[in-house]
C-alpha cells in the first residue's frame, strides 16, 4: 500500500513541478516542493522497511531529483522574472 502511495505522490508531484513551469507561482512552487519531500521522505522509507537494493532505488531517485529540480528552478527563475517585470 505504503508503494502505491509513493508513486501517487511522485507523479503527482511531476505534475506539479510541469504546472509549475507553466503557470509559475509561489502556491504552485510551495506545492511542488511539498510533493518532492514527501515523494523522499515515502521513497527513502520504502527502502529502509523492505531492505530494496540501494543502487537501482538511488539512481531512480536521483534521476526524478534532477528532473523536478531543473523543473522547479526554471519555474523559480521564471516567477522572479515575472515579479520583476511587475514592479
Amino acid at each position: 500500500m505504503l508503494l502505491v502511495i509513493h508513486i501517487v505522490i511522485a507523479l503527482g508531484s511531476i505534475i506539479g513541478t510541469t504546472w509549475a513551469l507553466l503557470q509559475p507561482s509561489k502556491r504552485s512552487l510551495q506545492l511542488s516542493y511539498a510533493l518532492v519531500g514527501m515523494t523522499l521522505a515515502s521513497g527513502t522509507y520504502l527502502v529502509w522497511s523492505t531492505h530494496s537494493p540501494l543502487v537501482a532505488s538511488c539512481t531512480t531517485g536521483l534521476i526524478y531529483i534532477c528532473g523536478t529540480t531543473a523543473g522547479l528552478s526554471i519555474a523559480r527563475h521564471k516567477l522572479l522574472q515575472f515579479e520583476k517585470l511587475e514592479s
